[in-house]
C-alpha cells in the first residue's frame, strides 16, 4: 500500500486509543468518531484504488483462459 494508506490506518489506531481511554468529553468523542467515518471513507477508496490497479497490472483468471 501506499503511505498515505499507512498514515489514515495509524490515523484510525490513535483515535481508537483515544476513544477507549475514556477520557474524551461527549462532544470530543462525538468529534472523533465523525473524523473516523472519514478516514475509513478514504481508507476504503485507497483499497478500492488498490484493487483496480492490481486488475490492470495483473489481469484475474477469467481473462486468461
Amino acid at each position: 500500500m501506499s503511505e498515505g494508506f499507512d498514515a489514515l490506518v495509524d490515523e484510525l489506531d490513535r483515535a481508537a486509543v483515544a476513544l477507549r481511554d475514556g477520557e474524551l468529553d461527549a462532544e470530543q468523542a462525538a468529534a472523533l468518531v465523525q473524523r473516523c467515518a472519514e478516514l475509513a471513507g478514504r481508507v476504503g477508496a485507497e483499497l478500492d484504488r488498490a484493487g483496480r490497479e492490481a486488475e490492470r497490472v495483473a489481469p484475474g483468471q477469467e481473462q486468461l483462459l
